[in-house]
């Protein structure tokens, strides 16, 4: 395998796209998990409004 400054500079602009690509996506999948994670604790705060402990034969 020969070190040419070709294959290199080669080299180094195909991790300058993938780092791009990674500077795109990483905000993108944050901010997806922070939506997720927010509307899953909304979804255990709102209070149900029939009790479970309450069978239909004691009512």
């Amino acid at each position: 395998m020969s070190d040419s400054p070709e294959k290199r500079h080669e080299w180094r602009a195909i991790f300058y796209v993938q780092a791009r690509v990674a500077i795109l996506f990483v905000p993108v999948v944050a901010s997806l998990l922070i939506i997720a994670a927010l509307a899953g604790n909304e979804r255990k705060s709102v209070p149900t409004t029939i009790d479970p402990t309450v069978t239909g034969s004691v009512r």
